[in-house]
């Protein structure tokens, strides 16, 4: 009876300091679909009486591509057309979770990244400066805290949080763990034109009520500095420095709802200033008078049901006085660290993908919770949607891509993936097909 009662109430602790829900929360976005059976058992699993959990995901990937990787391809493709193809196995991201209750609703989380294996110095060749050597530090690998906050729980409704944080904005920031899509590298819309993971210091306000779930950010500005043709704001959130510059500031709001069983429904966006937003301000120049207001629109979706699973996004998003950040100082310097591209002044992206785990019809296999999705992917997007006026043409940023292959999950935290995709350019570019395989893990040690 003791043990009953002991057991009981470790259950209700472990409820009301929403320890579990912690992990959910900061690691899958507390989505309910995303918060898949496998993950719940793992959860069940837990010893009770633990305040520190430790949990992480890895990947490992593997790409042929069958198109040339010369920077002058876009420039010249007439040149570049039967170039041999080229391959490369890579660590996209292997993490660690370290997450603590401290007790009255107190909780601590993080999460340490090693991305591409690691910290390192490397080169890389800028296909936007005419072929450019360029050594960097961050490209040959990188260790970084991308979660650390401290959260203050007062229901179920209302939480605070400050510290390093996830800014969800778009269904890829929202559930960015490789058993939350299809291919074997992070779905390449949302990729290119967003920060991702897109993590910076700031405060979080964030609470469920029945069927929804809202949450709320006040953020430093992105830094237009670093914002490029090819990713438009997607470095734009990074910093080489010991601290985020906050001479602007940003708002992001994201809104879900689970009325539907299996299906979650997201919005978000986001609003900020990002000229003048770096180490030495402009304060008599051009940059001092002008905004560089970034505001993002997104939805994002995701269906579990019947064997299937569903995902979805369409993002959109606007930079203003795109054509100045061209010119700001800074910008057009041999020895700067910032981009001297162009950048347009909308971007935008939207995709599906869809698969079907045909290891349901196989009685054995589903005993042994074994599965294999076949799947396919469709997206579109666009990095540089020019001022027509003021601003060149780049038609090579303007691409569509298809993707089919295979999710074998020999156990929940597991997967294994292959895939063909063929990215689809304008007329007078070469388009671009590449083979791709890859394994991932993600899970809760304990």
């Amino acid at each position: 009876m003791r043990k009953r009662i002991v057991f009981i109430l470790s259950l209700i602790w472990c409820i009301s300091s929403f320890s579990f829900a912690q992990k959910t929360e900061s690691l899958y976005g507390d989505d309910e679909v995303n918060e898949s059976k496998e993950i719940k058992q793992q959860i069940s699993k837990y010893n009770l009486k633990s305040r520190l959990t430790v949990g992480g995901y890895g990947e490992v990937a593997f790409t042929r591509e069958f198109f040339s990787d010369n920077v002058y391809k876009y420039s010249k493709p007439g040149q570049y057309k039967h170039d041999p193809s080229h391959g490369k196995f890579d660590i996209p991201h292997a993490v660690i979770y370290l997450n603590y209750d401290f007790g009255r609703g107190w909780t601590m989380g993080t999460e340490i990244e090693f991305e591409h294996g690691g910290t390192g110095t490397a080169y890389e060749k800028e296909f936007e400066e005419s072929g450019e050597w360029e050594q960097e530090v961050e490209k040959g690998g990188e260790v970084e805290l991308e979660q650390f906050w401290l959260q203050k729980s007062f229901s179920r409704l209302l939480n605070i949080k400050m510290g390093h944080i996830v800014v969800p904005v778009g269904g890829l920031n929202n559930s960015h763990e490789p058993l939350n899509f299809f291919t074997v590298y992070r779905p390449e819309g949302e990729y290119t034109i967003l920060p991702s993971t897109w993590h910076q210091t700031g405060i979080s306000l964030w609470g469920r009520s029945k069927k929804w779930r809202y949450e709320v950010q006040f953020l430093p500005g992105l830094n237009a500095m670093y914002f490029t043709r090819d990713k438009w704001i997607h470095k734009g959130a990074g910093t080489a420095l010991e601290f985020e510059v906050a001479n602007k500031y940003a708002g992001m709001i994201r809104i879900d709802n689970y009325s539907i069983p299996g299906l979650r429904m997201g919005i978000s966006g986001y609003y900020g200033h990002s000229i003048d937003n770096a180490l030495t301000r402009d304060a008599n120049g051009t940059a001092s008078k002008l905004k560089g207001t970034v505001a993002i629109g997104t939805f994002d979706f995701i269906y579990k049901g019947y064997n299937w699973i569903i995902r979805g996004n369409a993002d959109y998003g606007h930079l203003g006085d795109a054509v100045s950040v061209y010119n700001l100082p800074g910008r057009q310097t041999k020895t700067s660290p910032y981009s001297s591209d162009h950048v347009g002044k909308n971007a935008l992206a939207y995709g599906i993908e869809a698969g079907y785990d045909i290891f349901s019809q196989i009685h054995s296999l589903r005993e042994k919770e074994q599965k294999m999705y076949i799947f396919g992917r469709y997206e579109y997007y666009d990095s540089y949607v020019p001022n027509r006026n003021s601003q060149p043409e780049y038609p090579y940023t303007d691409k569509n891509r298809i993707a089919v292959g295979l999710n074998y999950f020999p156990l929940p935290q597991i997967v294994v993936k292959g895939e063909y995709s063929y990215r689809f350019l304008k007329s007078q570019y070469n388009n671009e097909p590449s083979v791709s395989l890859g394994i991932a893990y993600q899970g809760f040690f304990f």
